[in-house]
């Protein structure tokens, strides 16, 4: 095995290519394996990639090898795996999706049966027996020969919209105004749909999915549709949703983007008030705006900052005893609904905040003007190698010393370098940014 498999959110890339039905149906065979259950019972959900379909048949193909029973959920938002492992009993979900990555790109995750993704631990597991090539060979219970079943899970749209209703059963949206992205993925039928039941009149784009145009000009990356189409149509708001659903970002009346930590300040300033923040903290990370630690700091809520990815929030979150956390991106958590971020309720927990007033109006927090560039390398690992570039950036914190901040990571999931300047105005935020861009391009593009 050439490459690790595992990133920051599960195995992902190109499907065909490094995501092989060979690959797939050996991680799902493994993963079965150890839950330690004597027939595990495994649920498999997907978004709307073409090579959902190819890839679903492989993962079930080696669940059933390893002696479990395969649960074909279908088409689903990433979130509603923990949520139906916590209805049924699962012993083990995998989620088949590449979040945000174009319809190309595929992905596998999985979560255990406390409802939390595996740990780093059994995924090094995972990969040490992928590289002994052992993964696919017998079940999960030592001595046994018998082979699992593959059938549907009929029902598992209506109960993910179940617990979505039972969560927001006190939050009436009639006659709001709402436009929906749906990034012609995951969520594409089941977020209209909790909305309409909720009493919202809902107008929808980007729900027609074709197993290529998932997250395609499209979805919470690509806002300038939304945002234009919620002016033109006079909605009251407007939220996108990604590939897989476990995130969203919002549009207001005025066509202004509102990004994750404006609704995390938004959501927190929320349960404290009603005394649901449990230990008044909340979990955010390295990419969070300065404005909203401003904002936490004034109104006494205390905030842990983790490495970028829900994994490292959601660790935070379990290590603290605390409800909320989430990232710029839209990825909010709510541990008192669910144990992953969930776009949908994130957006619903939005408009519970508001409380019926206008999203426009929004004041939870002030942002520090920000930039940040995706940079594509050719080896984002190259990073820590790339001296001149460590040097300015080095500079560029203390040209900004108390005044505002500089990150420069590499991503996760893709082969890039992100790069992100706040400072007090829009004028030095650019320009420091496009130094520091350049230097990327130079030393590693």
């Amino acid at each position: 095995m050439a490459r690790k498999l595992f990133g920051t959110d599960g195995v992902r890339g190109v499907a065909g290519e490094f995501l092989t039905a060979e690959l797939a149906l050996a991680l799902g065979a493994s993963a079965t394996r150890r839950t330690g259950a004597a027939r595990p019972q495994v649920l498999i959900i997907r978004d709307t990639r073409e090579s959902g379909e190819m890839l679903q048949a492989a993962v079930a193909a080696g669940v059933s090898a390893a002696g479990g029973d395969a649960l074909l959920g279908g088409v689903l938002p990433t979130p509603a795996a923990p949520l139906l492992i916590g209805r049924y009993g699962f012993d083990l979900a995998v989620v088949l999706s590449a979040s945000h990555n174009p319809y190309r790109d595929n992905g596998i995750k999985f979560f255990a049966g406390d409802g939390y993704k595996l740990s780093d631990d059994t995924e090094r597991e995972i990969e040490r027996e992928l590289e002994a090539g052992h993964a696919a060979a017998g079940p999960a219970n030592a001595g046994e020969s018998r082979i699992g079943r593959i059938r549907d899970l009929r029902g598992a749209p209506e109960d993910y919209l179940r617990e979505l209703q039972t969560r927001f059963r006190e939050l009436d949206l009639s006659g709001l105004d709402v436009l929906l992205d749906c990034a012609n993925g995951a969520s594409y039928h089941v977020a209209p749909e909790v909305f309409r039941r909720l009493g919202a009149n809902v107008t929808v784009i980007a729900d027609a999915p074709d197993g290529r145009n998932i997250n395609a000009d499209c979805g919470s990356t690509h806002l300038g549709l939304l945002a234009e189409r919620v002016v033109a149509g006079g909605h009251a708001v407007g939220f996108a949703f990604d590939g897989d659903g476990d995130r969203v970002l919002a549009v207001d009346r005025r066509g202004e983007i509102v990004d994750g930590d404006e609704l995390l300040a938004l959501a927190t300033l929320h349960l404290r008030d009603r005394g649901r923040l449990a230990g008044d903290g909340v979990a955010v990370t390295v990419m969070t705006n300065y404005g909203f630690h401003a904002a936490m700091e004034q109104a006494g809520v205390n905030v842990a900052t983790a490495n970028v990815g829900d994994r490292y929030v959601l660790a935070e979150l379990r290590q603290r005893g605390w409800t909320l956390g989430g990232e710029q991106s839209g990825h909010i958590i709510e541990m008192s609904f669910n144990r992953t971020g969930d776009g949908i309720a994130s957006a619903l927990l939005t408009l519970e905040a508001l409380d019926g007033g206008d999203l426009s109006e929004r004041d939870a927090m002030a942002k520090l003007p920000q930039r940040l560039v995706n940079v594509r390398v050719r080896d984002r690992d190259g990073l820590a190698a790339a001296r001149g570039l460590e040097s300015a950036v080095r500079e560029a914190e203390r040209s900004l010393a108390g005044r505002g901040r500089v990150l420069v990571r590499a991503s996760g999931t893709e082969p890039l370098v992100r790069v992100m300047v706040e400072a007090p105005t829009d004028e030095e935020a650019e320009e420091l940014c496009g130094r520091l861009v350049d230097l990327v391009q130079k030393e590693l593009g």
